[in-house]
């Protein structure tokens, strides 16, 4: 027979019971995760600017129905739109992420914690702009820092023992997750609606990862952060409106999540919220790969230099050796025809040809016109890769979170170059030092991208400075950066 399972109502999970007690009540102390939210503010908005130069990115974009401007709405920075929160933080979102070239957070579970800004800033803003018709207050910067911090803890600190894509879910879940909290929050929210919203983003429909993995790897993966960080602004509404949650999303036996979509198991925490995700996040500076490329890309950048010393080039090589780790190898390590740019990014073999050929990686060189080069697959056909199990132990250590590749290349003379280990990217925390003056000439590189000089030199002189970003307006800061 079938047990009868109680209809009794179930206490609250205590997985949206933490994540609501550290949105209402953590304060944030340290000055870093202040400074390094600022950071990634630059760092990610800028990255939506060089989007805006993709007819493939801004084909997406706009209002759903075209022409519709929504008075006191969200305005999308490098546009002219002013929308709905909801589509507001679509289009945010999805200018944000189209090149691969935000933030990561790798542990079990990898992903891209500013990707909650698309929802983040709309929801800002258009809160903002309804307020000062009314003759209230906007939101400051800081509010805008605060926010992030704490989503970035939210889908970080989920991410850090809890492996989604081991059971075919995207990371985007996690982003639908900490937007609807964080967003939640600035609608003002109270703690029953909030508890609400976080149920009701975990009891929807989770996307799976179909579009990120041969042989089905598409442009998806480009706005799919983009439609969960909507979602979330979405959900939230829906709570805000008194609508119901479900305490026991997560544990319900046959229903809830872990029985569908877990296989059972209940979520494991290494940590409690902090600000630990934003203090030690990992930027791409250098190059817009999948960041468990990024090392690779940055040793054969070297081992170009060093065939160019030897008077060679990457014609001469006969076979290249790429000592990785697991989650490369699982994800990225690709054979065979590669069909569009969003396959090509997520090829590490790809991206480690195009630097060895011409001593560089751009967005630009994952279009049709650059893989047309016959050189690059040549160079692909001769790439084995290997699991190092210390590289793989390194990733995942706490105290590390390395993401080591080596490159050994074999000539076609017989030479054998020495091997060329890079450990830490220049975007990582342990590197931080060289790598932040590199991302602020990255995010001074996209605004000339978009704007002419003087709005350049305006947006530079009003969100570069720490002090004077945090007590900006919200609708000061978006206006200064629109088309």
């Amino acid at each position: 027979m079938t047990a009868i399972i109680s209809n009794e109502r179930p206490a609250t999970d205590q997985v949206l019971i933490d994540i609501v007690d550290y949105v209402l009540n953590f304060k944030i102390t340290h000055d870093v995760a202040w400074r390094t939210a600022h950071y990634c503010f630059l760092d990610t908005i800028g990255c939506g600017f060089e989007a805006l130069t993709y007819p493939a990115c801004t084909k997406m974009l706009g209002p759903i129905v075209p022409g519709t401007v929504v008075p006191h709405g969200a305005k999308v920075p490098g546009t002219s739109y002013q929308l709905d929160p909801i589509q507001a933080a679509f289009n945010i979102g999805t200018i944000i992420r189209w090149l691969d070239f935000n933030d990561t957070w790798l542990a079990a579970e990898w992903g891209h914690p500013s990707d909650n800004l698309g929802g983040i800033l709309a929801v800002a803003d258009w809160i903002s702009r309804t307020a000062v018709a009314k003759g209230e207050k906007s939101l400051k910067g800081k509010d805008i820092l605060e926010a992030m911090i704490m989503a970035h803890e939210i889908q970080g600190v989920l991410a850090l023992e809890n492996s989604f894509n081991k059971v075919g879910l995207d990371h985007v879940i996690l982003v639908k997750v900490a937007s609807t909290a964080v967003v939640g929050k600035l609608l003002g929210l109270t703690r029953d609606e909030l508890t609400n919203a976080v149920s009701l983003a975990f009891v929807d429909g989770q996307a799976l990862r179909t579009y990120r993995h041969a042989p089905n790897t598409g442009s998806r993966k480009s706005w799919a952060a983009g439609d969960a960080t909507a979602r979330a602004v979405r959900l939230a509404l829906i709570a805000k409106t008194g609508e119901m949650g479900y305490p026991s999303v997560l544990s319900a036996p046959v229903w809830g999540f872990y029985a569908v979509s877990f296989k059972g198991q209940a979520f494991t925490f290494q940590r409690s919220y902090g600000s630990y995700v934003m203090e030690n996040v990992l930027f791409k500076i250098s190059f817009p790969a999948e960041f468990h490329a990024q090392t690779a890309v940055e040793a054969a950048m070297q081992v170009h230099q060093l065939l160019a010393k030897r008077g060679n080039s990457a014609v001469d090589i006969e076979q290249i050796t790429i000592r990785t780790h697991e989650a490369a190898i699982r994800i990225i390590d690709k054979k065979g025809p590669l069909h569009n740019p969003a396959d090509r990014d997520h090829c590490l073999q790809y991206m480690v040809a195009i630097p060895l050929l011409f001593g560089r990686l751009t967005a630009e060189d994952y279009e049709d016109h650059v893989a047309q080069d016959e050189r690059i697959d040549q160079l692909r056909e001769k790439m084995v890769c290997v699991e190092d199990a210390a590289f793989t132990a390194d990733y995942h250590d706490a105290e590390k979170r390395a993401i080591a590749n080596a490159l050994t290349v074999t000539l076609k003379d017989g030479a054998v170059l020495d091997e060329v280990l890079v450990a830490y990217p220049i975007g990582h925390p342990r590197r931080r030092e060289d790598g932040i003056p590199k991302l602020i000439e990255k995010y001074e590189r996209n605004l000339k991208r978009i704007f002419a000089e003087k709005q350049q030199r305006t947006i530079r002189e009003h969100t570069l400075d720490y002090n004077r970003f945090i007590e900006l307006d919200v609708t000061q800061l978006v206006d200064l950066m629109v088309n």
